[in-house]
């Protein structure tokens, strides 16, 4: 599968994703930490990519959405920004909206799965 095509794939399978360094759990660099924190605060489920372990994704996913840096944050196959955007939205409360009418969405069309 092209390396475009598996980004495309995660960003349209999963209701809200986050590319970036690390894990939530073991996030690699702050502002990937600082978004999956806020990701997590909003308390629902969301899938991750780990760009460091696929240096394809890594190197491509800046074309994707014509956006140059790390982490990335797409609710409904949008791209919602970085880690700045991400933690304006928390704090005024659309960031948790979003995410929670996102998984409702998904999860009434029958497919709530998250990484």
């Amino acid at each position: 599968m092209d390396v475009m095509d598996k980004i495309k794939q995660a960003v349209d399978t999963h209701p809200v994703v986050i590319f970036m360094k690390g894990t939530p759990e073991m996030p690699m660099c702050g502002f990937s930490s600082r978004a999956a924190q806020a990701l997590q605060a909003c308390g629902e489920e969301f899938a991750y990519v780990n760009v460091l372990s696929d240096p394809e994704v890594f190197e491509n996913l800046p074309r994707f959405a014509n956006w140059p840096t790390f982490p990335q944050i797409y609710i409904n196959g949008e791209l919602i920004g970085g880690c700045d955007i991400t933690l304006e939205m928390y704090q005024n409360g659309e960031l948790e909206k979003m995410v929670k009418e996102a998984v409702a969405g998904k999860a009434g069309q029958g497919d709530s799965a998250a990484q």
